[in-house]
């Protein structure tokens, strides 16, 4: 009698908990985004857009001629990063600044027909799709971070394509999202409903994040923080990161590096926190054609906060490819 008793009352507290765990998530309110604004509201003057594989993609261009440098940015960040190496960078040839899809003002799809626009897969079809709208051949990519990820990628893929890299901070031997076994529980309908909320952290703990990208965060000013934040002020921005964090998976290009044979420029910071710079270290080891310059005093954007360090390095990187385009630079200045 007693035992029954027992198995009732564990039946009971266990349906309890499982109604609780099947439902409790759709109690939470989501309340909607406030004061967002259309994304003409946040264009510069210098803005463009171009339709990319069925999105509307936000770039800039800067310089004319060959070579073309198409700059990726990292994960939370947009276009604006580059803001301090776009003019020097155009003085060798063309510059193409694009938002990643999640980020800056490229339109942010909830739904869509086939490959996930988030996924790493339509990231490399977003890279080259847009060499091709522009009328671009072959392109030195540059990438920062997450953006290093998605150009060494491309280059594995298109390697006709794309004439080096240059890598600023790569993440390479970690990151890739959520664990496989988690993968599945973030994709049901009670973690979709609470993601958005998840991702809107991003939005309070920023500039935390921003100061920890940094050396010496004292450097990172409001505007700074603004240029950041900007892209925040647009619907749904919550609702498409957290679909970027359902379509993150493992790189896998650890295992791939002998295949990166193009010449590569590795830059880090000696106090990168986001990406230890032993790791980039470790990369310009495992690359078979790639240099490396570790910039003192410096974090893990040094294109924001080294940006004469930066393109000394990528200048003598430049004039070791090809002297012709290093003589051009002179010349135009």
């Amino acid at each position: 009698m007693k035992k029954n008793r027992f198995w009732k009352i564990a039946g009971t507290v266990l349906s309890v908990l499982l109604i609780l765990i099947l439902v409790g998530p759709f109690l939470v309110p989501v309340p909607p985004l406030e004061n967002t604004v259309p994304v003409e509201q946040l264009t510069d003057p210098d803005s463009r857009f171009i339709e990319v594989n069925g999105i509307n993609v936000h770039y800039k261009t800067y310089g004319q001629g060959e070579p073309t440098f198409i700059l990726l940015h990292g994960f939370g960040a947009s276009l604006f990063s580059w803001r301090e190496v776009t003019a020097p960078l155009a003085e060798f040839g063309t510059v193409i600044a694009y938002d990643r899809p999640a980020f800056g003002l490229t339109e942010r799809p909830l739904t869509w027909e086939g490959e996930n626009p988030y996924s790493q897969d339509a990231q490399i079809e977003l890279v080259i799709g847009l060499m091709d709208a522009l009328g671009i051949e072959r392109a030195i990519l540059v990438g920062n971070s997450a953006g290093g990820t998605i150009a060494m990628l491309t280059a594995l893929k298109y390697p006709q394509r794309v004439q080096s890299l240059i890598l600023a901070d790569p993440a390479v031997y970690a990151g890739g999202g959520a664990p496989a076994w988690v993968r599945p529980l973030l994709g049901t309908p009670q973690m979709r409903h609470l993601g958005p909320l998840i991702a809107r952290q991003i939005q309070t703990r920023g500039p935390e994040l921003i100061e920890l990208s940094w050396h010496d965060p004292s450097k990172v000013t409001p505007e700074i923080l603004e240029g950041y934040q900007k892209p925040l002020r647009l619907a749904d921005w919550d609702k498409a990161l957290w679909e970027l964090t359902l379509a993150s998976r493992e790189s896998g290009l650890a295992e791939r590096l002998g295949e990166l044979t193009l010449p590569t420029l590795v830059i880090t910071g000696d106090d990168d926190r986001i990406v230890p710079t032993e790791q980039s270290v470790r990369l310009a080891e495992e690359l078979p054609n790639a240099q490396l310059v570790v910039i003192p005093q410096c974090g893990h954007l040094p294109h924001e906060e080294r940006p004469a360090e930066f393109m000394q390095a990528v200048t003598e990187f430049l004039q070791g490819l090809n002297v012709q385009m290093f003589k051009r630079s002179n010349v135009s200045q």
